[in-house]
């Protein structure tokens, strides 16, 4: 009995290892929550101070000058680009902590590979949404941050925690949904990077932190 015990010990420890070895294990859930929080906040400003209250930005551009509408589009994507690289920052900032917590190192092949997958398509999606701004193809903008954030972290979950591929798979759902409701671009920004973020968070917090 004793013997069977063992092994069966011995198993959950082999697996354990193999587990770590193939995947980036210190990814932390409240990194999801401060990015949901950081991606709300971004939108309230955008929503305050550079769209005056309007929660439609092609009705409100329509009301302006073509020469300040130019000005308010670099200014919105601005601070899209803010809140994306801020959130970046932050799931590395408790990445970091969560692996020294855990005496582990941050920065190995797994996790470089990760790195690596995410950012690929997250480059190339900047690039697109500034070729859809010089275009001024303004409805296009939040679908494309959506759809090519999702691909980004579609490409990243086979490194880490299954949870961020259907996140992935969330986000670019709710894109291709936005790109077909062009007018409520804004809340499709809370939505998939907002509030699909928190609930992710707290969701992975409970499950592997709490």
């Amino acid at each position: 009995m004793k013997s069977e015990s063992k092994s069966i010990e011995d198993i959950k420890a082999i697996r354990k290892i193999m587990e770590e070895s193939s995947r980036f294990l210190s990814l932390s859930g409240l990194s999801g929550v401060f990015i949901g929080v950081t991606a709300i906040t971004g939108a309230l400003f955008a929503y305050l101070f550079i769209l005056d209250g309007s929660i439609f930005c092609e009705e409100y551009f329509r009301n302006h000058p073509a020469e300040e509408t130019v000005i308010l589009k670099w200014q919105l994507v601005a601070d899209a680009f803010f809140v994306l690289v801020l959130s970046v920052l932050l799931a590395l900032y408790f990445s970091i902590k969560k692996a020294k917590r855990d005496g582990k190192n941050f920065m190995t092949p797994i996790s470089r590979r990760l790195l690596i997958n995410l950012l690929i398509p997250l480059a190339t999606g900047g690039v697109f949404v500034s070729v859809l701004l010089l275009q001024n193809q303004i409805q296009l903008i939040v679908p494309g941050f959506l759809i090519f954030y999702g691909l980004s972290l579609v490409n990243a979950g086979k490194f880490t925690f299954g949870e961020i591929f259907y996140l992935g798979i969330l986000e670019i759902i709710t894109g291709l949904i936005s790109a077909f409701l062009p007018g409520w671009g804004m809340l499709f920004w809370i939505f998939g990077f907002g509030v699909l973020h928190i609930i992710y968070g707290l969701a992975m917090y409970r499950k592997y932190e709490a």
